[in-house]
């Protein structure tokens, strides 16, 4: 009786402290999270360095950060500053009048009169949507100016992340399998399911970021590049606004492309407008349509469908951060589920990965 009402405060303490624990590293969430995805994305790399200079893991660990910061980091950092920028110039630009939500609203107005009726008949207010859009666009463009101001205030604590990221990274790169087997240790739940979970964590988590990411740059630079070729203001900006929607399977781009490509052909530029919409579904789309499938959904082993909804779901909860944690934790839903019904229910005819992916497609 001592003895198990030890163990069980003992059990009790240790959620306790881990609970702590996490809430302590709470304020570095962001920075802990991208250095366990660098070390999972980097591994592959990291281990062949280690065998071609035969076992020297610190040396290994500091060329594979090398590498990463030179093919993600700098770019990613460079980008976003110029993003910043770029949402600066607009807001002077709303300012200064020479953008106006409500002159462009009142153009389609005319252009389109077909909307104006079906809007009519369905009871909504063209007028409420026009002060909408004002609104929107003076808070957005004022959100992006004031970040560039805070980006100069806020140059210590973004760099002090982005050091601790990189720290982090280079400890797990250098010392991650004999974490793996530390934690397979410490869980009680068995080490084979425990090395499949990590099995799955680890893929998902590659497939997602790797192929997401490609997708979105691919969509982002293809969309930036048309805007600047059409001669649409602020196309570095837009491109980065694609790019970002980009990381939302289906819609994605859609949503800044095709609103500019209607407006174009509602103040009677017709070239740009069927150029802006016939390089818009055939190109950017096709980008989405062939990468995504191939990159994701194919290595993950979700349904399109899971994709989605674990995707919006995560952005719902986590942010941006959300788009790799989202299909991380359905992929992990699916795995236990999967252990569950091969071992306690053997019964059941267990469900195949591969063919749950093909009937999502």
């Amino acid at each position: 009786m001592q003895a198990k009402l030890e163990q069980r405060s003992f059990l009790l303490l240790l959620i306790v402290v881990t609970l702590l624990f996490l809430y302590l590293l709470k304020p570095f969430f962001g920075a802990v999270f991208w250095a366990c995805v660098i070390g999972l994305l980097f591994h592959p790399l990291h281990q062949r360095l280690v065998k071609r200079w035969h076992g020297h893991e610190n040396i290994a660990a500091l060329a594979t950060l090398t590498v990463c910061m030179a093919l993600c980091i700098l770019p990613a950092v460079f980008v976003i500053t110029s993003f910043v920028q770029e949402g600066h110039a607009l807001y002077e630009r709303v300012q200064s009048g020479q953008f106006d939500p409500a002159a462009i609203m009142d153009k389609l107005r005319h252009s389109f009169p077909v909307v104006e009726n079906v809007f009519s008949r369905l009871n909504i207010d063209l007028e409420r949507i026009k002060t909408l859009a004002t609104d929107a666009a003076v808070t957005s463009s004022r959100f992006l100016a004031q970040n560039a101001v805070q980006l100069g205030q806020g140059t210590l604590s973004f760099f002090a992340s982005l050091a601790l990221m990189i720290y982090l990274a280079f400890f797990l790169l250098r010392d991650g399998p004999q974490l793996v087997q530390l934690l397979v240790r410490a869980l009680p739940l068995g080490d084979e399911r425990e090395y499949q979970l990590f099995g799955k964590f680890a893929e998902v988590t590659r497939a997602t970021v790797k192929g997401n990411l490609v997708v979105a740059a691919v969509q982002g630079g293809l969309g930036g590049l048309i805007f600047w070729a059409l001669g649409i203001p602020g196309a570095l900006l837009w491109g980065v606004v694609m790019m970002l929607l980009s990381l939302i399977p289906v819609v994605g781009a859609s949503l800044i492309w095709g609103p500019v490509a209607i407006y174009l052909l509602a103040i009677g530029h017709w070239t740009q407008g069927i150029i802006l919409i016939a390089f818009g579904a055939l190109v950017i789309g096709l980008v989405d349509n062939i990468l995504r499938p191939l990159l994701v959904g194919r290595d993950t082993k979700l349904p399109d469908y899971l994709v989605l909804l674990s995707t919006l779901g995560g952005f719902a909860l986590f942010g941006i951060n959300g788009f790799v944690i989202g299909p991380l934790i359905a992929a992990l839903f699916i795995a236990f589920w999967q252990i569950f019904a091969e071992e306690f229910n053997p019964t059941t005819q267990p469900v195949d990965e591969q063919t749950l992916a093909e009937q999502g497609e």
